[in-house]
C-alpha cells in the first residue's frame, strides 16, 4: 500500500488534517477550490521541486546554489526599466527600515507602536507635498493595485461604468486592472497618437456615461502627456473624473498632475529608495484632494494626527477608520492588505533625505540623460525614435530598418555586460536611463550596439552581393 506523502515543513499535508479541513468547509476534494481556474492554466503535473531537505544546513546550501545562478549587472550598465527601476538608494534608507521596530510589512494595530504610525504619517505628508495633494494612503501592495483601486473609486463616486484609457499603459498593469475591475468597470483603450493621447478622439468619446479618463504620464514608453490640462477640462465638463498614473521620482522637475486637473493620482513608489530586488520592492500610492467624496471611497488606511486627553500632547492614528475593510469586513468596498507599509517608511526616509532641491536635481539629471541617450542611440545606423513625444527616463527605439532585431541587440549587449533594455517585439527596444547611467555609460552602450550593428551589416553585405550577381 502506497503511503500518502506528508511534507515535513507543512503539517496540514497529513491525511487526517486535510480531511478535517475539507469536512469543515463541506468540500469533497481540494479540486473543488480550483473549479473556476481554466484547465489550460493548470499545471497538471507535480511541481519540479527537490525532495524535502531535513537538515537546515542542507536547505541553506540548496537555496544558496539557486541564488548563485543570478547574474548581477553593474548599475551603470543596466538600461532595463519597464516598471522596475535602478535608482540610487542612500545607505541610511536600508539602515532605518532594518531597525527591529520597523522591520515588518504590517500596518495594523500593534500594542506597542514604536513610532511606526508616525513614520507612515510623515511618509504620507511628504508624498502629499510632492504630489500637491492633501490625502495620501498608507501603501497598497503595488502600483497595479493602486491603479485598479483608483478606477474602482471613480466608478463608485460617479455611479458610471466606463473608463477611457488614453495612454500607453504597462501590459502587466492592464492585466491586473482588468481582473480587478471586471465586475463593475468597462475599460476602453483609446489608441495614442505619436506616443501621447489623441486628444480629439478621446474628448469626442466623453459623455455622461464615462466615469473617468485615465492618463499615464510618463507612459509605459516614457512619454510625457502634454495635454493633461485640456483632457481634464473636457472630462470635468461631462462630470467625469480624471485619474493619472505617474512615477513620483520625476515630480521634482515635472508639474504635479493635480496642478493640471487630476482628481486621483496613483502610482508606485519603487523608485523612491527601494531596490529592484529580483523584480522590485513595490508599493502603490493613491492621492486625492481633501474632498469627502473621494476620501471616503479610499479603502486604504490613512494615518493622521490625533489629540489626547493630556493638553499639548498628540499621537498618530487612523483617519475615518469606519470606511475601511478592517472595520466593515465583508461589507467593505474592497479588501485592503497591509503588505507594503515598510516600503512607505523607506520612501519617507528617501524623500526626507532628498528634499525639494535634491528631487529637482534628480529630475533634471534624468531628463537630460534621457535626451542624451536618445540622441546618441538614434545616431546608430537604422535606429530611430518610435515617436516624437517628450520622454522621461524611458523611450522606444525603432530598429525595423537596422541590421539587427531588438532581441538580437539585447543579446549583443548582454555579451558585453550590458542590459540594453526590453525588446517589446522584433522592431522595438524600450531603453531606460536613470541617474545611475552616466554619460560615459551611455557612450559605452552606444559603442557596443554600434559595433554589433556594423558587424551584422558587414555579414549581410556579401549575401546581398550574391543575390544581385545572381
Amino acid at each position: 500500500m502506497i503511503q500518502p506523502f506528508v511534507h515535513p515543513y507543512v503539517p496540514n499535508t497529513a491525511p487526517e488534517s486535510r480531511q478535517a479541513m475539507l469536512d469543515a468547509v463541506g468540500a469533497e476534494s481540494v479540486e473543488e477550490f480550483y473549479a473556476d481556474v481554466p484547465a489550460d492554466l493548470r499545471l497538471a503535473r507535480p511541481l519540479d521541486l527537490p525532495e524535502p531537505l531535513v537538515a537546515e544546513q542542507d536547505l541553506v546550501r540548496h537555496v544558496g546554489g539557486l541564488l548563485r545562478r543570478n547574474r548581477a549587472v553593474e548599475p551603470g550598465r543596466l538600461f532595463l526599466g519597464a516598471g522596475t527601476y535602478q535608482h540610487a538608494v542612500p545607505a541610511v534608507v536600508d539602515e532605518v527600515i532594518n531597525r527591529s521596530e520597523f522591520l515588518t510589512a504590517y500596518a495594523g494595530e500593534p500594542y506597542e507602536d514604536h513610532g511606526r504610525f508616525q513614520a507612515l504619517f510623515q511618509y504620507q505628508s511628504l508624498m502629499g507635498e510632492l504630489l500637491n495633494q492633501d490625502v495620501v494612503n498608507v501603501p497598497t501592495y503595488d502600483g497595479y493595485q493602486a491603479a485598479a483601486t483608483s478606477l474602482a473609486m471613480a466608478g463608485r463616486i460617479t455611479g458610471r461604468r466606463t473608463v477611457l484609457l488614453v495612454s500607453d499603459a504597462h501590459p502587466d498593469k492592464l492585466s491586473k486592472v482588468r481582473d480587478f475591475i471586471a465586475p463593475s468597470i468597462d475599460l476602453v483603450l483609446v489608441p495614442t497618437l505619436d506616443g501621447v493621447a489623441d486628444v480629439s478622439t478621446a474628448t469626442g468619446m466623453l459623455d455622461e456615461t464615462v466615469a473617468a479618463i485615465w492618463v499615464e504620464t510618463p507612459s509605459y514608453t516614457g512619454a510625457l502627456e502634454t495635454a493633461l490640462a485640456e483632457l481634464s477640462r473636457a472630462a470635468h465638463a461631462v462630470g467625469a473624473i480624471v485619474i493619472v498614473g505617474t512615477d513620483p521620482i520625476g515630480l521634482g522637475v515635472l508639474t504635479p498632475p493635480a496642478d493640471l486637473g487630476a482628481d486621483i493620482v496613483h502610482g508606485d513608489i519603487q523608485s523612491l529608495g527601494l531596490h529592484p530586488w529580483f523584480g522590485g520592492a513595490h508599493a502603490g500610492f493613491i492621492a486625492v484632494h481633501d474632498d469627502p467624496r473621494f476620501v471616503m471611497e479610499m479603502p486604504s488606511r490613512l494615518f493622521g494626527l490625533a489629540s489626547t486627553d493630556v493638553p499639548g500632547e498628540y499621537g498618530f492614528g487612523d483617519v475615518a477608520y469606519d470606511r475601511t475593510s478592517f472595520a466593515l469586513r465583508e461589507e467593505g468596498k474592497e479588501w485592503v492588505g497591509t503588505a507594503a507599509a515598510l516600503w512607505g517608511i523607506a520612501a519617507g526616509v528617501y524623500l526626507a533625505l532628498m528634499g525639494p532641491q535634491g528631487m529637482a536635481e534628480l529630475g533634471e539629471t534624468v531628463l537630460s540623460r534621457t535626451a542624451y541617450a536618445a540622441r546618441v542611440l538614434t545616431a546608430l545606423p537604422g535606429v530611430v525614435l518610435a515617436d516624437g513625444a517628450a520622454h522621461f527616463r524611458e523611450f522606444v527605439l525603432d530598429v525595423t530598418d537596422a541590421p539587427l532585431t531588438a532581441p538580437a541587440l539585447v543579446a549583443a549587449g548582454r555579451a558585453s555586460g550590458f542590459e540594453p533594455g526590453l525588446a517589446l517585439d522584433d522592431g522595438r527596444l524600450l531603453v531606460c536611463v536613470t541617474e545611475q547611467n552616466t554619460q560615459n555609460d551611455i557612450d559605452d552602450l552606444a559603442a557596443v550596439l554600434g559595433a554589433a550593428l556594423a558587424e551584422a551589416a558587414s555579414a549581410q553585405q556579401p549575401a546581398q552581393n550574391q543575390e544581385q550577381n545572381a
